[in-house]
């Protein structure tokens, strides 16, 4: 048994155990299993890769191997749930810049061979790889950026420019063929390297924060087909699998956001949504109806059938674990409790699941929007914490609203809805929310933690 063939192998255990690990993130119940298979997965890989190539300078990767785990587990400790989603971007977009790395050193390592040798598959794989990977990596930065709110969320266009994205996609594709043609011109390789960095970044920044969602979960498909393409540059079986995987994983995710949305993939990339001027009812004289926790608690104490409808604001005020607090007082109460989860709640798929499992919230307790609204009729209470766009009916009765056919937790069918906001401020796709103005619609302004707290309190008090 030779060391090729030990390492082959353990590239086939690796592919296993990482579409394992897929398998099993599909659930909360298992979804730790899933990354702790695919984490060693991971690592039998690395071993396998540095085992089977004989080469100088093992030090330095093992260097690199102890800063990227020391900064890994870092992040990961220190960074916040309201920052998960910018901090996905941003690991994409790394692995992404990996990936051209990888190539950029192989075309080099070819340069500079006595004779310079590469198959006409191999030179559009190559091309294929250092453009995916350039605008996958530009376009988490831009992503990480407006998650982050250190630039604008709102979609950011200029004149002409689509124009511009189509001469510089027909720059890409000219330099591209050129380079097929004669693949030892290192100029252009260098110009679609520096033209795909520039087309990332105009890819995303016309996409507003609403549509964040799919373009995280869009971006990683992009590293995965990056990692596929580096697999046939460097002929490494493990990558081409692994990036396939994650590929198809990422297309299949973005397809389902999109029809959480009721919108095209290719509407989500090219639309620019919410760059046009949104109808709030300039004009129209609307009224809330707002109420005190003692209000909201006497109205709590007879219900026999509450559902939480979380949003991002959930997530920034840390409320989590306080709505689990306010629903075991529920519990107690006679009450049944269930939590409507809206596909792209939160700023990346999944959001809101991992916030509330962190609460040790029950996974039976986790309802989808598709299950959740044919029963809204017969719940008693709603209560909203700082969802905003997912709850509009907007989405289902005007036409002009940019949401217009967006599928919605139809909160606004329930007996009662409790609304806990900071303000009346807008959700990401910049609208105003008709929820608020409804008879059965009860505004509870301030931080949710600390009114979910109070709820709490009042049942506990009694």
């Amino acid at each position: 048994m030779n060391l090729s063939f030990l390492v082959q192998l353990t590239y086939i255990v690796a592919s296993v155990l990482f579409a394992f690990g897929l398998k099993l993130l599909a659930s909360p119940v298992s979804a730790r299993r899933g990354n702790q298979l695919s984490a060693l997965g991971m690592l039998l890989a690395v071993i396998a890769t540095l085992a089977g190539h004989h080469m100088i300078g093992y030090q330095w990767i093992l260097l690199g191997l102890v800063i990227g785990s020391a900064l890994g587990a870092f992040v990961a400790v220190k960074a916040a749930m309201t920052q998960m989603p910018e901090m996905v971007a941003l690991l994409h977009g790394c692995g992404a810049l990996g990936s051209v790395c990888v190539d950029w050193v192989h075309y080099l390592k070819l340069q500079h061979q006595p004779v310079f040798v590469i198959g006409s598959v191999e030179a559009f794989m190559l091309f294929l790889s250092i453009v995916i990977g350039g605008l996958t990596f530009t376009g988490s930065l831009i992503a990480w950026g407006k998650l982050s709110e250190r630039i604008p969320g709102r979609p950011i266009l200029f004149p002409w420019q689509q124009i511009v994205n189509l001469l510089l996609a027909g720059g890409i594709l000219l330099s591209g063929v050129l380079f097929l043609l004669q693949p030892a011109r290192i100029d252009f390789f260098y110009i679609f390297l520096t033209l795909s960095f520039i087309f990332g970044i105009l890819l995303v920044i016309p996409i507003g924060g609403a549509d964040m969602p799919v373009v995280i979960s869009v971006l990683n498909s992009y590293s995965g087909v990056v990692a596929c393409t580096t697999g046939f540059v460097i002929n490494n079986t493990l990558l081409i699998v692994v990036g396939a995987l994650v590929g198809a994983n990422g297309i299949i995710l973005s397809v389902i956001m999109c029809k959480a949305m009721n919108r095209s993939l290719t509407n989500v990339l090219f639309g620019g949504f919410g760059a046009a001027k949104k109808k709030s009812g300039v004009g129209v004289k609307k009224e809330v109806h707002s109420a005190s926790v003692e209000d909201a608690a006497l109205i709590l104490e007879a219900a026999h059938s509450v559902v939480v409808a979380p949003g991002y604001g959930l997530a920034v005020a840390q409320a989590q674990h306080a709505v689990r607090e306010l629903s075991q007082e529920l519990e107690k109460n006679g009450a049944e409790v269930r939590y409507a989860i809206h596909p792209v709640a939160g700023r990346m798929p999944g959001h809101m699941n991992v916030l509330l499992a962190e609460a040790n919230i029950p996974y039976d307790q986790l309802v989808e929007m598709e299950h959740i609204n044919p029963i809204m009729d017969t719940v008693d209470v709603c209560i909203v914490i700082g969802a905003n766009d997912t709850v509009n009916p907007a989405a289902l009765n005007d036409k002009s609203s940019p949401i217009y056919g967006m599928p919605i937790i139809e909160t606004f069918r329930a007996k009662t809805v409790f609304v806990i906001k900071r303000s009346m401020a807008a959700g990401f796709a910049g609208i105003d929310n008709e929820l608020f103005y409804n008879d059965n619609t009860l505004m509870i302004f301030g931080d949710a933690k600390d009114i979910v707290q109070k709820l709490a309190a009042e049942f506990k008090n009694k």
